[in-house]
């Protein structure tokens, strides 16, 4: 007998959105849109009349707004909820609010082209409700029958359940990726550019495919990658958008773009640019590259955050961790400047933190430990 589907709620107020993510979702064989909702008051409605599973909730809507939206479901019962959402000015404010209010993902939408760039992200999509949902069953079932049957008499009665809602695994833990399909992706600012060059140093040339961001100008990173290049046994280049990923490929962001990892149209990752707002002041950003690993490959990443002023990818360090990744922080003593790192250990994003002479071979370590498996 087959397995019941997963019933989605789509909280849009376009209905372009609406259309496509709905089509996205009625195209999976374990999930189905059960309705729709433009605003804050339908969604409520909706979620009371159809017990979805989960939703995806975009942040502009008229009236309340996704986030205060959000911020009410999370005082009922558990309820896995995907910001499906345009970028915005105060992005990297709003993947934080979303994140610390429960929500298991942040995906952009495309500023162009939008229909067509939500079906390149619908594997993405649909993975990072799956594995939500599953992580709050598991959680609903840690708990035991007593806390999954006051959630259900709350919200037959419409009202809260105990506060708090039931932990939500960040968007991928393993994503779209397939067997074998590993990537390594880091981040670093001031100091960075020979951070870089000895954590690559240590890296076989046969290794995962390398995404990176370095703080720089537009105009310095390509000059940067070739320097790379010249220098190691790695072939690196400046990113470019729809470039596939190669093992012992070591791809540097360019100074005007983000840098974000996706699937091709070929089923294959990519590399992917894109020309939105600066998110942490910078652009490329750390959080956004790490961010979007954190959605499509999830445990199949290693990702390293290295020296550098700010806070740029602790965030997304913390996302990836969650997600099953293996992550790494430069200590305090190696680094030109600690903030990046620091936080990022503060916030528990770091499973390890080694000398920046150490980062490459241990991690390199860690993945033959764990080889092909999951």
């Amino acid at each position: 007998m087959p397995a019941e589907r997963l019933r989605i709620l789509v909280v849009d107020d376009s209905a372009l959105v609406r259309q496509v993510l709905c089509a996205i979702i009625d195209a999976q064989p374990d999930m189905q849109a059960v309705g729709t909702a433009v605003d804050a008051v339908a969604a409520r409605a909706r979620i009371a009349a159809l017990a979805p599973d989960a939703l995806t909730l975009d942040i502009q809507l008229p009236g309340m707004n996704g986030l205060d939206f959000l911020r009410e479901l999370s005082g009922g019962p558990p309820l896995p909820v995907l910001i499906v959402a345009t970028p915005t000015e105060a992005q990297a404010q709003v993947v934080q609010q979303a994140r610390a209010l429960g929500a298991c993902g942040v995906l952009p939408k495309p500023r162009l082209g939008v229909a067509q760039g939500l079906l390149d992200d619908g594997v993405a999509i649909c993975q990072a409700l799956r594995t939500a949902v599953q992580a709050a069953r598991r959680a609903r079932a840690e708990a035991g029958p007593s806390s999954t049957s006051a959630a259900a008499t709350a919200s037959a009665r419409g009202g809260p359940a105990t506060p708090g809602r039931a932990p939500a695994a960040p968007p991928a833990g393993g994503g779209r990726a397939v067997r074998g399909e590993r990537i390594i992706v880091a981040g670093s600012s001031t100091g960075g550019t020979e951070a870089l060059l000895q954590f690559l140093a240590q890296l076989p040339p046969d290794c995962p495919p390398v995404l990176a961001v370095q703080h720089m100008p537009a105009g310095f990173t390509r000059s940067f990658a070739d320097r790379l290049d010249r220098n190691l046994p790695l072939r690196v280049s400046e990113a470019q958008d729809g470039q596939p990923l190669q093992p012992g490929q070591a791809l540097i962001a360019p100074g005007s773009h983000h840098l974000i990892v996706r699937r091709g149209a070929q089923g294959r990752l990519e590399a992917g640019l894109l020309e939105t707002e600066p998110v942490n002041r910078h652009r490329p950003a750390v959080d956004v590259l790490f961010d979007s690993a954190a959605v499509l490959t999830g445990r199949r990443t290693s990702a390293v955050l290295m020296t550098g002023m700010g806070r740029d990818g602790a965030a997304g360090l913390l996302a990836l961790r969650r997600a099953g990744a293996l992550t790494y922080a430069q200590d305090e003593a190696s680094c030109v400047v600690f903030g990046m790192p620091r936080e990022a250990i503060a916030l528990g994003a770091a499973g390890r933190v080694l000398p920046l002479s150490q980062l490459g071979v241990a991690l390199m370590q860690d993945l033959a430990e764990a080889g092909n498996s999951g």
